[in-house]
């Protein structure tokens, strides 16, 4: 048994299970929960024998690919927690697959939130295995296991193999991006994108690159709240059913430790995790799902924390699309472990920070050094020396955020080398309202786009899309494609791909649809972004700015799409910002709910 330090008191402590279906004070409500949980072969012995019950939570449906596999590897957790003396009780999550639901995953990140909330507190279940994969399967049930705060561990279903086309690396996303342009300028046709696409899904798993899932994997291993070196196995490996395994065990271990996420989930674990972010090039979708995360176990975490915290660490991880490799030979160097072993000798990590196997990172970490330092570089050599997020603010928004890591030679060439005024520029504005206005116009002559223009997308928010969308990162018009300009600067109030490189300026908050800045904007005004000051502002007088908003406002403000289903009004109605991590505002004020109260009888 780990050494958590809380007194072992597991004999005497009654389970929550219990309550359920051992409960003489109350025989009544006993028996009819007891009668229902045998008639599919559960014997009474077992389930009034005090053995915890621990759920897992099962992400994986035909409708959610990247994390199918998670059907067949809840057979190994299950023997791991039979083996440790538990009962296993699997139930579904609602999917979310970032490639299939329309019109975003993120819209339903908090309603599988608020399913496995009421799952985790109103069910028999003592602990939880929340198995994640895909984008927002990970905060979702990060959130959720906040919210109750009952014994909970990740298990992720990994990376997908190594892809390759014409013999040449295809990381999932990233080598859609490169496709794209080939498109665009007449390289390829449409069958042969396609094929292109294939070749970066070659087996089960989520994106092989350092998209978001495998980033938000990381970030549940860094928090603490996975076993160590488990975000990183590929998804067909053996590692991958014997960490599940092993998961299934330390589940029932922390049920009789009494090992919960608040005592996991510390201002120290986030700072780990935003300094691990930045070391192996992590997503920008990143800081939302951490800040939500942090807003339901009650820590204090702001996006402006992910550059002080963060944007000085060099950037590690050589692995696509910051670098150059895919998940396979990141996992053969080692993994987040040897990356974290690296931020621990430089002396930027919380060694004491505890985790789910009641090791601190300092204990699990300390020797486990990277394998093969081009893929995983030594501190003191990285890829890049600060491959943090910039955080802005100014009159288009109050913060958004960019990533550095990405910042091509030829972009900083173009944008942020002027000898006069280094690392800001300046740039005409065009201005397109939702993706499909941009696909509409972007190669319209008339709208005179240069090398030197700066892309607008808005209406792209929590509020305006509905659930905010990955459509930020759009690529230049054709014409300039062929003249070998392959990106812009890109704003916008709306996310991007994981695995995208290009260095936008995203998650802008307020957004458009609540008359942030961006709404204000308009086609051809100048707008000046300084990365040493950290400010975006649009170059008009606040008088102009003043009449612009009061004319939007007699118009009826920022226009919008109408909401097509109920679950978009209803998120709509309360979700708060990207900046605060868009969650639901009602939902921050129920945190530890499983300390605080006990779910009432229901006959």
């Amino acid at each position: 048994m780990a050494n958590t330090g809380k007194p072992q008191n597991s004999q005497q402590r009654r389970l929550r299970s219990q309550l359920w279906f051992d409960n003489p004070d109350n025989p009544g409500m006993t028996a009819l929960y007891l009668e229902r949980y045998l008639n599919y072969g559960l014997s009474r012995a077992e389930l009034t024998s005090g053995k915890p019950i621990i759920g897992i939570a099962q992400t994986g449906s035909d409708l959610s690919p990247c994390n199918r596999h998670h059907l067949q590897l809840a057979e190994r957790v299950r023997e791991g927690i039979r083996t440790a003396g538990g009962i296993a009780m699997e139930f579904p999550v609602h999917p979310i697959q970032e490639t299939g639901k329309r019109p975003t995953a993120a819209l339903d990140r908090n309603l599988a939130y608020l399913g496995l909330v009421e799952v985790l507190y109103g069910y028999p279940l003592d602990g939880v295995v929340l198995m994640t994969g895909c984008d927002k399967t990970t905060p979702a049930c990060l959130m959720a296991a906040a919210t109750v705060n009952t014994p909970a561990i990740v298990l992720s279903g990994g990376p997908m193999l190594d892809g390759y086309h014409n013999g040449k690396l295809a990381g999932s996303g990233t080598v859609l991006w490169q496709a794209r342009q080939d498109v665009a300028t007449g390289k390829i046709d449409y069958n042969e994108f396609i094929d292109i696409a294939a070749s970066s899904a070659p087996s089960v798993g989520h994106c092989n690159t350092m998209g978001t899932a495998s980033t938000m994997n990381a970030m549940a291993e860094a928090l603490g709240m996975s076993l160590p070196g488990c975000a990183a196995i590929p998804a067909p490996y053996r590692e991958r059913a014997r960490i599940a395994y092993e998961t299934g065990l330390r589940a029932v271990e922390m049920v009789r430790e009494d090992l919960k996420p608040s005592d996991i989930l510390t201002r120290a674990a986030f700072e780990n995790a935003i300094v691990a972010c930045s070391a192996i090039g992590g997503s920008t979708n990143a800081p939302i799902h951490l800040n939500a995360i942090a807003r339901h176990v009650g820590v204090k975490l702001a996006t402006e924390d992910w550059e002080t915290v963060g944007y000085d660490v060099p950037l590690l991880v050589n692995m696509q699309p910051a670098g150059e490799y895919l998940g396979e030979d990141y996992y053969r160097a080692g993994g987040l472990p040897a990356v974290m072993h690296e931020l621990l000798q430089a002396k930027r990590l919380h060694g004491d920070a505890l985790t789910v196997n009641g090791k601190t990172f300092a204990e699990n970490v300390g020797k486990t050094k990277s394998t093969n330092a081009d893929v995983i570089r030594p501190y003191a050599k990285p890829l890049k020396a600060q491959a943090g997020f910039k955080v802005l603010h100014g009159n288009l928004f109050d913060s958004a955020i960019m990533k550095t890591s990405v910042i091509s030679e030829e972009f900083r060439q173009r944008y942020l080398s002027d000898p006069k005024d280094p690392n800001a520029f300046e740039g005409r504005a065009i201005v397109f309202d939702g993706p499909e206005d941009y696909h509409k116009r972007i190669d319209d002559a008339s709208l005179k786009i240069d090398e030197h223009s700066i892309l607008f997308m808005r209406g792209t928010g929590p509020i305006g899309y509905p659930g905010s969308a990955e459509v930020v990162n759009m690529q230049p018009p054709a014409a300039l494609i062929k003249k070998g300009v392959t990106s812009l600067a890109c704003i916008g109030d709306g996310r991007q791909s994981g695995t995208s490189g290009s260095p936008s300026i995203l998650n802008a908050s307020p957004e458009a649809a609540v008359g942030g800045g961006l709404a204000l904007l308009k086609t051809g005004d100048r707008v000046r972004i300084d990365l040493n000051k950290g400010t975006a502002d649009i170059l008009v007088s606040a008088e102009e700015l003043m009449e612009r908003r009061v004319l939007l406002e007699k118009n009826g403000g920022y226009r919008y799409p109408p909401s097509q289903t109920p679950w978009q009004e209803i998120q709509r109605a309360v979700v708060d910002q990207l900046g605060n991590g868009m969650v639901l505002e009602p939902a921050v004020k129920y945190q530890r709910v499983a300390e605080a109260f006990v779910p009432r009888d229901n006959h």
